[in-house]
């Protein structure tokens, strides 16, 4: 989703949570660093030792598959236990309850799986990390909410306001080549008719929607004029109800650790939600242009023209 970059911390991480490093020795070996020297640059970064937060984060993980029906077996030793007994004993000290308890558990919190840890450092399926933002919430009144509330609610009116318009093309001009080799993101791919712009428009809810969520990568089950809206009817509540959230947790400096990514890269939620309403407002300028030199009259796309009756916000 960006070039990669160096991430010293996410490198220590990815150390620790590696499947075959089960000790201090794998884990300083991967991040190539000697025993003590990774152990007190971890801490100086986690304010948790290696060995405490790789324990802690397999039995977040462990927790996670027992509620969606993993058997006790199997997750006691995927979680890196030689017996299924130290395992339960390991699991009651931490929930309070045997694994057993929670098999086939039903309407959990998307995190009731995690525990108390100095430094918001969560497991997030299928293995991404979360890093929750150590910092308080904004005092009411000093908040932007209703702003990003209005541009969130703006960007899925307009872009399902083009889709109805690009229904109605011929195909041909639908998928005429409008702008030769425009690539807008590389990892996007081309943008160069109104059909891949609009896809692009949907397709970036859903991998990020995903990766929030901690799904699989999803299919780009292609654009056209009747698929696509049918694609941005299932994403648009979703993303908006996901952006909600975010808001009533006050969670806009929680870190996301993506795994969908290659390599896995850190992002902060509220960076996400800024890179997504930049390169939608951006692609929605695109489509009008493209829309223009068919022929079709449109709009400007303006906050500021937005219909009154759709000036509501997503709170």
């Amino acid at each position: 989703m960006s070039e990669p970059r160096r991430d010293r911390l996410r490198e220590l991480l990815d150390a620790v949570l590696d499947e075959n490093n089960v000790n201090l020795e794998q884990m300083a070996q991967g991040a190539y660093a000697s025993p003590w020297y990774f152990t007190r640059q971890f801490g100086a970064g986690t304010g948790e030792s290696p060995v405490a937060l790789r324990r802690r984060v397999m039995l977040e993980r462990a927790a996670w598959q027992l509620r969606r029906g993993a058997a006790v077996t199997d997750t006691a030793f995927a979680a890196g236990y030689n017996s299924v007994e130290g395992f339960g004993r390991a699991f009651a000290r931490a929930y309070g309850y045997p694994p057993g308890a929670t098999a086939r558990a039903e309407e959990w919190g998307s995190r009731s799986h995690w525990l108390p840890a100095p430094n918001g450092v969560h497991f997030h399926p299928p293995m991404n990390l979360w890093v929750e933002d150590g910092t308080a919430p904004s005092p009411a009144g000093q908040s932007a909410s209703e702003v990003v509330a209005r541009l969130v609610h703006h960007d899925l009116d307009d872009t399902r306001a083009l889709l109805h318009l690009a229904r109605d093309l011929e195909e041909a001009e639908y998928e005429r080549i409008r702008f030769p080799g425009l690539v807008v993101l590389e990892w996007d791919g081309p943008e160069e008719s109104i059909g891949q712009v609009l896809e692009n428009l949907v397709w970036t809810k859903e991998v990020w929607l995903s990766s929030m969520s901690g799904g699989d990568q999803p299919t780009r089950d292609g654009h056209g004029r009747e698929a696509l809206p049918t694609r941005f009817d299932e994403v648009a509540p979703r993303w908006a109800d996901a952006v909600r959230d975010i808001d009533r947790r006050g969670a806009w400096g929680d870190r996301l650790i993506d795994a969908l990514c290659d390599p896995p890269e850190s992002f902060v939620l509220g960076g996400v939600i800024s890179h997504v309403l930049t390169f939608s407002a951006h692609r929605r300028q695109l489509v009008r242009h493209m829309l223009r030199a068919v022929g079709r009259t449109v709009d400007h796309g303006d906050p500021l023209e937005w219909p009154l009756e759709h000036e509501r916000t997503t709170r």
